[in-house]
């Protein structure tokens, strides 16, 4: 288990020279790191009265139904999604009363309200500047906000995007696992995500020592690697974070093969792992693009 708390500085802006960005990091650490393993980051968005919890009530009110997903707080990290116990109350409440009501909340796309669309622009105009070179092709930009009570626990599971999630008030430990180590995450698994469409994992007890652990202060941020398992421990106060996400071509070809081998498995066949025929990987992509637009998939 490693352990990482905020450095003291960051040591270089995401543009050099101007003092009005959102965000900072060390451009060698981005570079080194970006999408290979975790790394802190800063930002500005502490006093920004969008993310006041009076503020975040109107938002909520706003918000079709079906961008808004919050249950109860007090979950295991290993939670069967089916099984997720909801908290008794309607969204307005659930946000009146988050600081004694246990419960964990996310709401999702907020990039459609405005001014919440514009920190999501402005905050993906300055990491385009330097991801670019790494993973081109930014698209599909969403931002969601994440609400919790003290104590709250995420359950373990894995997202598809880039991701950097932005610590505002409150604070949070997260626990995260490397991807890319098949003693955590199997060639079943991915398939199961991609394919399945199931987003929570199970966390097996013998890898639990095995993850990079941090207190992600306010004003602090994280890079979550793509398909890097994770669980949150919401610390004493309530916790305001805001996650900004993107996608780029290569996890479009990621999802379709991963889909393939998924459908492949449930028929019986043992898939080839992806990467390991790169012809394969071309024809299962090929394969899914087609019936994706014959809406056969």
């Amino acid at each position: 288990m490693l352990t990482m708390t905020p450095p003291n500085s960051v040591q270089t802006s995401a543009i050099a020279g101007e003092n009005s960005t959102l965000l900072e990091w060390d451009t060698a650490e981005f570079d080194r790191c970006f999408n290979k393993q975790p790394f802190l980051i800063r930002h500005r968005l502490c006093e920004n009265p969008l993310f006041s919890v009076e503020r975040l009530l109107k938002l909520a009110q706003e918000l079709p139904e079906n961008d808004i997903e919050y249950n109860a707080g007090n979950l295991p990290i290993n939670q069967d999604p089916d099984l997720t116990p909801r908290n008794g109350l309607s969204v307005a409440d659930t946000v009146r009363r988050i600081k004694e009501c246990k419960s964990w909340m996310v709401l999702k796309h907020v990039e459609n309200d405005p001014a919440y669309g514009k920190v999501l622009d402005d905050c993906l105009a300055e990491v385009r500047t330097q991801s670019e070179a790494i993973v081109p092709g930014m698209m599909s930009a969403h931002a969601y906000i994440f609400l919790t009570s003290p104590g709250s626990i995420t359950p373990y599971h894995m997202d598809p995007e880039h991701n950097f999630l932005l610590q505002i008030h409150g604070s949070k430990i997260v626990h995260l696992f490397d991807g890319n180590d098949p003693s955590i995450v199997s060639q079943e698994d991915f398939e199961r995500f991609y394919g399945g469409r199931v987003r929570n994992m199970t966390l097996a007890d013998e890898n639990r020592s095995k993850s990079w652990v941090f207190d992600l202060q306010p004003g602090y941020g994280l890079h979550f690697p793509v398909t890097y398992p994770h669980f949150v421990q919401n610390c004493e106060e309530v916790s305001v974070s805001l996650s900004i996400t993107f996608r780029t071509p290569d996890l479009d070809r990621r999802l379709g093969i991963h889909s393939i081998n998924w459908k492949l498995r449930q028929r019986g066949w043992e898939p080839s792992p992806v990467g390991k025929h790169r012809l394969l990987d071309w024809g299962k992509y090929q394969y899914y693009r087609a019936a994706r637009r014959l809406n056969m998939i």
